[in-house]
């Protein structure tokens, strides 16, 4: 299976293709992509530099344009794909129906993928892109049970990318609504969840506290680590209780499943992070590459110091197989 990484600069994209990565997924420095956050990102230069450098060592680069334009900046958009072409991008990851016949149309041989954000989560749906656009991939949603997902391999020919690590969502991937809900950007359009010009760390006499927009998320003390303040995944008062009432802090691990994805046909493993830091691209990229080569020698067997390594840099050091395992689907 490929083994897709993310990049959030040029030193991210480097460290993962060296150690290991088949794919590194990046995105421009706008609204464009679903990562945009302050001093993250690639401007065409820096975005060139990554395609030849992963070129001189076999690798490639996908572009991540996988946010909904508005009619008036619809040019951006447009833009992004152009440069993406231009600077010799091996696939763009796209969720707008717009922008695929744009690029359909523009450039019939380019490699189009289906972005998570487009929230096709059945075969019906990735048939409708495939025969209107020709999309050659599709990452699928954080929400389908194993059983779902070899059930739609089975029913397209449309190779299917599924994620192995990181982050999880609670929505339905690209129709989020919570975090516009209290910044008034939303990330579909915008391209950041709780984006940081509306994050605060306020610390009190006893807590410190975690803002978004003005509303409280959370409020730890001296002894737990404060995490990133995201409103699905803060601690609220429900009932009577304060707890993680939407979703825990915690990140997807299906190194367990491994073998499984592959017998049923998985064509590629995405893992999340673009807005993370070297240290933790070379950690997992280097974990899930010693995996995948494991398991292509045909002796898999999942390693104690790799879910070590992983919980280390996972969002409260916790780690599930999220909706992969639902025992009655």
């Amino acid at each position: 299976m490929e083994l897709v990484c993310p990049a959030g600069n040029l030193p991210s994209l480097k460290t993962a293709i060296d150690n290991g990565a088949d794919t590194v997924y990046i995105g421009f420095g706008n609204e464009t992509n679903a990562r945009h956050f302050m001093g993250l990102n690639f401007n065409e230069s820096k975005a060139r530099q990554g395609v030849e450098y992963a070129h001189s060592k076999n690798k490639k680069v996908y572009i991540a344009i996988n946010t909904y334009p508005q009619p008036s900046v619809w040019r951006r958009w447009a833009e992004a794909i152009d440069s993406s072409v231009r600077i010799g991008a091996d696939a763009i990851i796209l969720a707008d129906i717009g922008l695929m016949e744009y690029a359909s149309k523009k450039y019939p041989k380019l490699n189009l993928h289906l972005s998570v954000q487009g929230s096709s989560t059945n075969y019906e749906a990735l048939e409708y892109y495939y025969e209107n656009f020709g999309i050659k991939r599709a990452i699928l949603p954080r929400v389908l049970s194993v059983a779902q997902v070899k059930k739609t391999i089975s029913n397209t020919p449309v190779d299917i990318e599924v994620f192995g690590f990181g982050s999880l969502c609670v929505m339905v991937e690209g129709r989020c609504i919570l975090s516009s809900y209290v910044t008034g950007r939303s990330p579909n359009t915008y391209g950041a969840c709780s984006p940081a010009s509306h994050v605060e760390y306020i610390q009190n006499e006893t807590k410190l506290e975690t803002r978004l927009g003005g509303v409280v998320i959370d409020s730890y003390s001296d002894n737990e680590t404060a995490g990133y303040p995201t409103l699905c995944k803060g601690r609220f008062k429900s009932m009577g209780s304060t707890y993680y009432a939407l979703e825990e802090p915690t990140s997807l691990n299906a190194l367990e499943i491994l073998p499984e994805l592959n017998s049923i046909g998985v064509k590629a493993i995405k893992l999340e992070g673009r807005q993370r830091s070297p240290a933790y691209i070379k950690t997992i990229t280097k974990t899930w590459a010693e995996a995948i080569k494991q398991l292509d020698r045909g002796s898999y067997k999942t390693k104690k110091e790799w879910n070590q390594a992983l919980a280390e840099v996972s969002e409260g050091c916790q780690t599930t197989l999220g909706a992969y395992h639902r025992s009655w689907q």
